[in-house]
């Protein structure tokens, strides 16, 4: 009888202390999921500090929307109007929608109630409007900065993000890819290669400036390229300098880089859109300039002109050096 007595004192002991055991282990992790960190990164406005874990996160720079898709992270609201439709984001209803730069609907940013706003770029003239309008958020601004090359910028908003959302093997991963296509370019291109860049909208052939813009502009200065034609103060705008077809036969480029403008946004889905290749082909004063004949255009990814992430760089960069490696090839 004792050891009988004896046995269920051990075992009742034991149960209580498996009870205050779990008690415990769950108090502990309750009060672990409820602590909040603050991560400190640099910004392109100085340290900027965020508190973790993020509830409601707001993403307006059209540079990180595939990157942050890509990793899975939340919006409660975005510029989903200025979206490509290739960004997850763009067919998810439950995002509030701040819409575009040129028609903004700001104020929507209060229901989000955010506690960190991924701001820039074409959204960067609003930052004192989130600031009045979201007095508790945070907010970042990765965008490329146009005084700094395009590639390093590229790769610091990535590594910035990394930091924030707790991604920084994912981070570096892709600028390990984005360095990895550069250095493809670069081995296989020569400077006997001349190269203009064009912008396609509307129907219309503009001028992409070497050096200049966002996009093919900064590429002469990451790759070294040997413009085929130099105008004197070109445009850094979006929609390039003018430029007539006479010029560009005479000029005679033997690679021609093209951005569809039109492909990335609203335009596409009008009628009447001429797609870049057709406006190249159906050129008759182009068909005897040396890229067009040795089928050495390349045309930039469709959504590069609402996306501008450093995925779309890396793809097309990839592109290009197979363009370029295959008419080394040949040689």
């Amino acid at each position: 009888m004792k050891a009988t007595r004896l046995y269920l004192s051990v075992v009742t002991a034991a149960l209580a202390t498996l009870t205050l055991t779990a008690c415990s282990s769950t108090t502990s992790d309750e009060s672990a999921r409820s602590e909040t960190t603050t991560v400190t990164v640099e910004d392109n406005f100085g340290e900027q500090t965020i508190a973790i874990p993020l509830r409601s996160i707001v993403a307006t720079d059209n540079n990180t929307f595939q990157t942050l898709a890509s990793w899975g992270v939340p919006l409660k609201a975005g510029a989903v109007s200025l979206m490509p439709d290739t960004v997850s984001y763009k067919h998810d209803s439950s995002i509030i929608d701040l819409g575009t730069h040129l028609e903004p609907n700001l104020e929507a940013v209060v229901a989000a109630n955010p506690d960190l706003i991924v701001n820039g770029n074409r959204f960067g003239q609003f930052r004192e409007d989130f600031q009045k309008l979201a007095p508790d958020a945070a907010i970042i601004d990765v965008s490329a900065r146009t005084d700094q090359p395009l590639d390093s910028e590229l790769k610091r908003g990535t590594t910035v993000l990394g930091e924030v959302f707790g991604r920084q093997s994912e981070a570096q991963q892709l600028n390990d890819q984005f360095d990895a296509a550069i250095a493809r370019v670069q081995a296989a291109y020569s400077t006997d290669t001349s190269v203009m860049g064009l912008i396609v909208s509307g129907g219309n052939f503009r001028y992409a400036a070497p050096h200049s813009g966002r996009t093919i502009g900064p590429m002469f200065d990451i790759f070294g390229f040997r413009p085929a034609l130099e105008v004197s103060q070109g445009s850094d705008n979006h929609l390039g300098d003018d430029i007539s077809v006479e010029a560009i036969a005479q000029s005679n480029p033997s690679l021609i880089i093209v951005m569809d403008r039109d492909a990335g946004t609203s335009e596409a889905k009008k009628d009447g859109f001429q797609p870049a290749l057709k406006v190249i082909e159906g050129s008759p004063a182009l068909q005897n300039v040396e890229a067009v004949k040795n089928g050495n255009v390349i045309y930039m990814p469709a959504d590069t002109y609402t996306n501008e992430s450093i995925q779309t760089y890396t793809a097309f960069f990839n592109s290009l050096a197979d363009l370029l490696e295959e008419k080394n090839n040949n040689n």
